[in-house]
């Protein structure tokens, strides 16, 4: 299953992040990310940012420029919703493949089966990023394996996350 769309959300009495995915036929699945697997994907993902713009003079004030604009151009959108009979997996690993264009993230669960994938560009997974580093805040997880040029850029708000919870 490609997913087109998410949308990510912390669950408190889970501790865990959900994403709800749907794919081009509107089919929806429910992923449960723990805070030990998104800290072992953030900084993989943060690098690859990284590489794209390079590791010229000023490389983070780059980062944290391109960061905060991707911010702005997070658009308010529906959410992804699933209804009560769609099961929720557990994430158990998940494979970063980095192309040029974008990272293609393909999410495992038990006995390395492939639950779904997906594919982002840098503006998109910036997006993304920056929606999880919020909810990191919310959870009040530790944000050690978040960059400077992250921490630096204005979070997105708990409000904005109700209005902003949604990629393609």
């Amino acid at each position: 299953m490609e997913l087109q769309r998410i949308t990510t959300d912390y669950h408190e009495e889970q501790d865990r992040l959900r994403l709800t995915g749907e794919d081009f036929r509107h089919t929806t699945t429910v992923l449960w990310l723990t805070q030990r697997l998104l800290g072992r994907m953030v900084p993989h993902l943060c690098r690859w940012l990284e590489g794209q713009l390079g590791n010229a003079p000023l490389a983070d004030v780059r980062q944290e420029m391109a960061q905060q604009q991707a911010q702005a151009q997070l658009a308010p959108q529906v959410p992804v919703r699933a209804d009560a009979q769609t099961p929720g997996t557990l994430v158990q690993s998940v494979d970063i493949q980095a192309t040029s264009s974008g990272v293609v993230l393909v999410f495992k669960g038990a006995h390395a089966q492939v639950l779904a994938s997906l594919r982002l560009q840098a503006t998109p997974l910036r997006q993304w990023l920056a929606i999880v580093h919020a909810q990191f805040a919310q959870a009040q997880w530790p944000t050690t394996v978040w960059p400077a040029w992250v921490q630096a850029v204005q979070p997105i708000t708990t409000t904005d996350l109700q209005h902003r919870p949604v990629l393609h």
